[in-house]
């Protein structure tokens, strides 16, 4: 069942349990027959080209398998169960960290992987995990801390990180499928042939036991590495492995020429022997393939340019100091209609006459001063009709390496642009044109409150001119006190809101009002970047407003207020009086026979007399009170400050006495006398009630003989009310 659900899993689980088992078996048996320990520790390394193809969590069941094939390999060989579980865990804790720290720096190796930046990653991690591991296995066997740990330790270290280096080096070769990463010369031949040649010459030196001859192994070593780069390393090594260990096992080879030589030494210096060998090898493989790395990204770089360069459609070319092209694109031919041919010697008469000596001025500027310029000029097609480009040029050094420094030009294709720029410059300067002279100032303020734009009429507002004005922000334009007032509008219309309000400056000394609009400038997604404020000048508008007030509730004649305005104001009044709980007087003054002066001296003098009296109520009345002409001859005061019935009395007969007057008109001279009628009252009620008071007193004073006064009360103890 789980082989249907799992095969793969399956299959590497049991492969990684056989190969570390083969190989731990291995590495104990030859170590046990010479007495010695492992030489060299190959099962670790061997999982870890697997290990960093998987993500952790999948990579369990073969750190699991890798672990069972070390137990199952001492089991076979009778240790205890309990040391070998334990050992076991500690190969896979090694495993564990090398695979990680590399599959963490490296979630891929490819061709384009950084081999030197692997190797460091690789060597840093091998030497944690395999410190960590011999530590966890020596413990086990010896007391710590004791010099017989520390020799232990010495020599099981050594054995797992030259194993892990050459066997992890070696399975992620195979895994990765990376026999040319970076191209190896020849065929698979070749390999044959080359690693042929290490073994017989390895197996050569540790053959004879005269000489000390294990130098003669690196040249065909560095031949095996530099012709098929990690292929050849990792399989040259493992040769060079397996023989240095076999031959040291059979007490063969140079290292038995050391005086006074034991087994524990010949391991070690097979140990020091096979790692010196990796770091003969490691360095130049890496360095080759980086090399190799590099050199492969020149080509598919030049590759990409040239094959970017001959489908573009932009004009592409290399322009030598004297102005021959090293290279012309073929979209010459779809751009201009011309041939490749036509174009690699200078062609300035294809340039427009009225750009000629501009785009030669920015050659010689660039040749001097290196670097790169865009500029934008018109070439002639070969059709007759000129075409806008838009070039782009960088000073370079030659690739052909003679010194001299090209041109790498790049054009393309901008006639419609530039007519729309074109539309689009006449459009804003007739939008200029217009806005400039709208009897308004139309602004922009981004979101600093800086001018972005301002129209001209604002200079015959404020006298200041709208260049000075840009990129300042309309506080330092307008001035604390006006900003004060436009603060709040301000801060609604950044929020979103179109505002509408009015307010007053004084400019060049004169004061203005104005009325603005403040409108949210708003981007494609609905986000506020600023605002439009249009601001009229509403002066003269405000002057006839308040003359057309005026006129509304002004008495032509007598200058004073009309009925209408007595009407607006007297409700206001008696509310005021009633609220504070004081008394309130209104007073009605009736020019005595007025008919008959009309009638006498004509309508003339009647109006100068009218005029008169006009003049006499306005000098009389004090701050507060309301005077007003309510019919032909008939005048009316209303005063809110007496405080009791006796100062409302001596008032009204103050009054009456300085209403006598002789009105001089053409020579004639005519006594004017008034009768009045006055009313004063506390508490709720309406200005119907308080003219009706006043009017019943007039007509007492009329009935009374004229020429004199009476007063009522309503609300006041008095002995007139009684």
């Amino acid at each position: 069942m789980l082989f249907r659900r799992f095969p793969e899993a399956i299959w590497q689980g049991l492969g990684a349990l056989v190969l570390t088992g083969a190989l731990s078996f291995y590495a104990i048996v030859l170590a046990r027959s010479t007495h010695s320990p492992p030489s060299l520790w190959l099962a670790n390394g061997a999982l870890i080209g697997w290990l960093v193809r998987k993500p952790l969590a999948d990579s369990w069941p073969l750190l699991l398998a890798g672990s069972l094939g070390v137990v199952g390999a001492k089991q076979l060989l009778g240790d205890p169960l309990g040391s070998s579980l334990f050992i076991g865990l500690c190969d896979a804790v090694e495993m564990l960290l090398v695979s990680t720290a590399i599959r963490r720096r490296f979630p891929a190796i490819t061709t384009e992987t950084r081999f030197l930046e692997l190797a460091r990653v690789g060597l840093l991690s091998a030497l944690a995990g395999c410190g960590l591991c011999t530590f966890g296995i020596v413990s086990i066997q010896h007391f710590w801390p004791n010099m017989a740990f520390w020799a232990s330790f010495s020599t099981v270290f050594r054995a797992h990180f030259l194993g892990m280096v050459i066997a992890a080096s070696t399975s992620l070769v195979v895994a990765s499928k990376g026999w040319r990463w970076s191209e190896p010369v020849g065929k698979p031949w070749t390999l044959v042939r080359d690693l042929s040649l290490l073994a017989v010459m390895t197996a050569a030196v540790f053959a004879q036991l005269r000489f000390p001859l294990l130098f003669l192994i690196y040249p065909p070593l560095l031949l095996v590495v530099f012709r098929h780069r990690f292929a050849g390393m990792v399989i040259g090594m493992a040769i060079i492995a397996l023989i240095t260990t076999v031959a040291t096992t059979l007490n063969l080879g140079p290292f038995n020429l050391v005086t006074g030589d034991t087994v524990a030494l010949r391991v070690v210096m097979s140990q020091v022997f096979i790692g010196a060998s990796c770091l003969v090898a490691l360095p130049v493989v890496f360095a080759l393939a980086e090399h190799d790395r590099l050199q492969l990204g020149v080509r598919e770089s030049k590759l990409r340019y040239r094959m970017l360069a001959d489908n573009s459609g932009d004009l592409v070319m290399r322009i030598r100091p004297n102005g021959d092209r090293q290279y012309v694109s073929p979209s010459v031919k779809e751009l201009l209609g011309w041939e490749v041919d036509d174009f690699l010697k200078p062609r300035p008469d294809l340039i427009h006459p009225e750009d000629r000596e501009r785009i030669a001025d920015v050659v010689r500027t660039l040749h001097a001063e290196g670097g790169t310029t865009t500029a934008t000029y018109r070439l002639r097609h070969k059709d007759g009709h000129y075409l806008w480009i838009e070039a782009f040029a960088r000073l370079v050094a030659s690739p052909d390496d003679d010194g001299t420094m090209e041109i790498i030009y790049t054009g393309r294709d901008v006639t419609e642009r530039v007519r729309v720029e074109q539309a689009l410059m006449e459009s804003q300067a007739q939008l200029r044109t217009i806005t400039d002279n709208v009897p308004a100032v139309i602004a922009r303020l981004d979101m600093q409150q800086r001018y972005t734009y301002i129209n001209r009429f604002v200079e015959e507002i404020s006298g200041e001119s709208p260049a000075s004005m840009i990129g300042r922000t309309i506080r330092e334009v307008r001035g604390e006190v006006v900003y004060g007032q436009l603060q709040d509008h301000l801060r609604r219309a950044y929020a979103g809101e179109s505002v509408l309000f009015e307010y007053e400056a004084t400019y060049l000394g004169k004061l203005h009002q104005f009325q603005a609009h403040y409108v949210p400038d708003r981007d494609g997604d609905g986000v506020v970047r600023g605002l439009y404020a249009l601001t009229t000048e509403i002066t003269h508008i405000k002057n006839v407003e308040r003359e057309l007030l005026r006129l509304a509730h002004q008495d032509s004649l007598t200058g004073l207020a009309n009925r209408r305005y007595f009407s607006e104001h007297a409700s206001y009044k008696l509310r005021q009086a009633s609220q504070r709980g004081t008394p309130i007087l209104l007073a009605l003054v009736d020019i005595d026979n007025f008919k008959s002066i009309n009638d006498t001296y004509g309508h003339a003098t009647g109006d100068a007399v009218l005029a008169e009296v006009g003049t006499c109520l306005r000098r009389l009345m004090g701050k507060g009170e309301v005077v007003a002409r309510i019919g032909g001859d008939e005048f009316v005061v209303l005063c809110d400050d007496v405080v009791n019935e006796k100062s409302a009395r001596a008032f009204v007969h103050a009054l009456w006495e300085r209403l006598h007057m002789t009105v001089t008109v053409g020579g004639a001279c005519v006594d004017v006398r008034m009768s009045i009628g006055a009313a004063i009252c506390t508490g709720e009620l309406t200005d119907d009630v308080l003219m009706k008071l006043a009017d019943d007193a007039l007509y007492m004073a009329k009935d009374g003989g004229r020429n004199t006064y009476r007063f009522l009360t309503r609300g006041l103890e008095s002995e007139e009310a009684r």
